[in-house]
């Protein structure tokens, strides 16, 4: 009998406990709901309107419309320095309370904006400040050659037509001089930002950069050591193969090439040593019209994103390109600056594809994870879609090409394929490895750093007795600061999708085909890369996609293992 009292009072204890911890389940998350109601009624339309200020002052480059965006910025992301709300949000978190699948990743995604911010609100208005400043510095700037003042389009034309090193390297030079406008600016917003991460408890930003957004940044360094030892070896080969061309092509001895004979500003684009012009066969083509019809072939109809978008280039406008998802509700726009080339060609497919990406999101998950499952993975999609500019079969489907002619470059055109990769991949090791160095010491000698970079990895020479910030002519080291290795990441999983595709979905082995029109292809990538956005962490979501995480193996077996 005395058992049974026992076995009863602990049965009793079970229920109880149980009990309780519904309770307080159920009393977390109805906090939980709370707070997201409440955070979104500020955060939508704050965060629309910064969208909209950043588009426009991006389209005017003026001074008022920079200062706008300015304060629109500040105002949004003061909403993350809520230290009321953050610690409502701990409170939540570490009671390990919130069992539903849906509110805890949304938990994790709110807690991690929150905590990057939880700072002084005059450092970020400092901080917000400055970058606006600096942004506006390379929006407004155009190179001046012999008198003329040129934009980074006609750079760029010299750079990869001209045959005359004196003019090649003035155009060089003269695009090279915005470093030196913003060096000083750069390393004092460095400086503020590990002030913000060092006061968050990380060691500096480049790191918290990472971690908050669900990267390991030793797992980070380690893949780009195996992916400097995977390419190294044949990138050595094509670029002995590269000089040699170009060499004989400018008049020089091997020995004597410069930074400016690769032409492209940063030797991040492959240069043209294979008997192929791409630019040949966009030079009357409607690059515009071209992207509507593709992406509408594939399921992705893109008009309206056209529509509200702007893509030719005018005076004061930023010279890049970028998507912008305004309200997360489908107000996404591009920015371009496009002239008939493959260049703008591929940047055109790249820019829609992230357009794509936030057109077709889930309109009923919650407005925080109504957001790609990470930057990368939405990169993945912009660089499966631009690779079509160099694709023969695409071509052919987009009937800018027949079939004879696809036969004379099909060969070619992988060869320009493969070693625009690895040149990429080269150029992305120094980005990454330069901002690590940097944000680990902005003291240091960043323009000596620099040049070590790019004759490591990318094997080619620095100028003589040069010694001025060139690393600061790549704008994204300012604007778009811990990114750039986001871009070689969606290269790998670009080749893990487009496997993918092939094989699963239209059933070939021909990894080169265009998917034109399939819309299943479309189907397929809004079912399970778009519509999932940031519901699950991003490799869970890779997985779910493709059957596997993330892998090197199909990048590999596309331009290595050949």
């Amino acid at each position: 009998m005395k058992t049974l009292k026992i076995v009863a009072t602990m049965l009793v204890c079970v229920v109880l406990f149980a009990s309780c911890k519904n309770q307080k389940t159920e009393q977390m998350e109805a906090k939980l709901r709370a707070f997201i109601q409440k955070y979104e009624a500020d955060v939508e339309p704050a965060q629309k309107a910064a969208a909209i200020a950043y588009w426009d002052a991006s389209i005017s480059g003026k001074e008022e419309d920079y200062k706008k965006a300015e304060d629109l910025n500040l105002a949004y992301t003061k909403i993350f320095t809520d230290k009321a709300r953050f610690a409502e949000l701990t409170e939540i978190k570490e009671s390990g309370a919130v069992k539903d699948e849906l509110l805890a990743r949304e938990l994790y995604v709110l807690y991690n904006a929150f905590a990057g911010n939880q700072v002084d609100t005059a450092l970020l208005a400092k901080k917000i400040k400055m970058e606006t400043a600096i942004e506006q510095k390379y929006s407004n700037f155009r190179a001046h050659v012999n008198g003329k003042e040129l934009t980074d389009n006609q750079i760029e034309e010299i750079l990869s037509t001209s045959k005359n090193s004196k003019e090649l390297q003035a155009a060089w030079e003269a695009h090279k001089a915005i470093g030196s406008l913003v060096a000083a600016d750069v390393i004092e917003l460095v400086k503020l930002r590990n002030q913000i991460a060092k006061e968050l408890g990380y060691n500096n930003f480049h790191e918290m950069s990472l971690q908050l957004n669900e990267q390991d940044p030793a797992e980070i360094s380690k893949l780009f050591d195996e992916l400097d030892e995977m390419t190294r070896p044949t990138f050595a080969q094509l670029k002995n193969e590269m000089d040699s061309c170009l060499a004989v092509r400018d008049g020089i001895k091997k020995e004597d090439l410069m930074p400016w004979h690769y032409q492209n500003r940063y030797f991040q684009e492959a240069p043209r040593i294979y008997d192929v012009d791409m630019d040949h066969y966009y030079k009357t083509a409607d690059i515009k019209q071209l992207s509507e019809d593709y992406y509408g072939s594939i399921g992705l109809d893109i008009k309206d994103l056209v529509a509200h978008s702007d893509l030719y280039e005018k005076p004061g406008k930023n010279q890049h390109a970028y998507s912008t998802n305004i309200d997360k509700k489908g107000d996404v726009r591009v920015l371009c600056n496009i002239v008939p080339n493959a260049n703008w060609m591929d940047t055109q497919l790249h820019e829609f594809g992230h357009a794509s990406y936030d057109k077709n999101n889930d309109r009923e998950l919650p407005y925080a994870l109504r957001d790609p499952a990470h930057i990368f993975t939405t990169e993945a999609i912009a660089m499966l879609f631009g690779r079509m500019a160099t694709n023969p079969n695409w071509m052919v489907d987009m009937k800018l090409i027949d079939t004879t002619e696809r036969a004379k470059i099909y060969d070619p055109t992988y060869k320009v394929f493969r070693l625009q990769q690895l040149v990429f991949s080269r150029w992305a090791q120094v980005v990454y490895r330069f901002e690590k160095a940097m944000y680990e010491n902005p003291d240091q000698d960043l323009n000596k750093l620099w040049w070590d970079l790019v004759e490591k990895y990318q094997m080619v020479k620095r100028p003589a007795d040069r010694n001025l910030p060139d690393w600061a002519s790549k704008i994204h080291i300012a604007t778009v600061p811990c990114y750039y290795h986001n871009y070689l990441l969606g290269e790998l999983l670009a080749s893990q999708l487009n496997h993918y595709i092939c094989a699963n979905i239209l059933k070939t082995d021909n990894m080169r085909l265009s998917y034109f029109g399939n819309p299943e292809v479309g189907n397929y990538l809004i079912g399970n890369i778009f519509k999932p956005c940031n519901r699950y962490n991003w490799n869970v979501m890779i997985e779910k996609a493709t059957g596997e995480k993330l892998t090197p193996q199909y990048y590999a077996d596309q331009f290595i293992t050949k």
